[in-house]
């Protein structure tokens, strides 16, 4: 009888352990998929109303304006003092911008739209810029939609490439790079040279 009970309670005893081992972490792993699925799934493009890809050409001029009447760019952050100042950029000087763009090299010729945010000195030894900009655009079919810019931005080199790291509106899932020449610059003023080249679905 107590040999019975015994092996009742071992059987009983292995029931408990083959569960905890064997059933739990499946159920750990039933709730954590579901949870993933919760916070985010695959889906369709076409879900979105995205068609096929197109790759477009923008081409406009960017106006720094930094002293004088109707200053584009303010100096938020100093990197020395200004009493020591030996130019008009240092390392560590931090920008914000507001730039207008236009369609010719002339700053009253039509505007497109206005480049919208920063841009840090971020080389000690020649002028490199890191550019987090939005072109934010109004005009035509573009108008309401931006593209963003996250870069180095080497001022005095001839050509420089810059990417397009994401978008809005027609620039939803944008992709690309900005191609960049000064056209001029000086203390007061940069006018700046963008052929931007991006993918996008609308």
């Amino acid at each position: 009888m107590v040999a019975s009970v015994l092996k009742t309670q071992s059987f009983i005893i292995f029931l408990i352990l083959f569960f905890i081992t064997i059933i739990t972490p499946f159920s750990r792993l039933t709730v954590a998929y579901g949870y993933s699925e919760l916070f985010g799934k695959y889906i369709s493009p076409s879900s979105l109303g995205l068609k096929r890809e197109k790759l477009s050409h923008l081409h406009f001029y960017l106006h720094d304006v930094l002293s004088g009447k109707n200053v584009t760019g303010i100096r938020v952050v100093d990197g020395k003092p200004s009493t020591n100042r030996s130019s008009q950029f240092i390392f560590g000087d931090v920008y914000v911008i507001d730039d207008p763009l236009t369609i010719e090299p002339d700053i009253n010729s039509k505007t497109v739209g206005k480049a919208q945010g920063t841009y840090t000195v971020a080389s000690q030894g020649e002028l490199s810029l890191l550019m987090v900009t939005n072109f934010a655009f109004t005009e035509g079919k573009y108008n309401g939609s931006t593209l963003s810019v996250l870069g180095r931005n080497e001022v005095l080199s001839t050509v420089r490439e810059m990417p397009i790291v994401g978008g809005s509106g027609v620039f939803r899932f944008a992709r690309g790079y900005a191609q960049v020449r000064t056209q001029s610059i000086n203390q007061a003023r940069a006018i700046v040279e963008y052929n931007v080249f991006v993918f996008h679905y609308r």
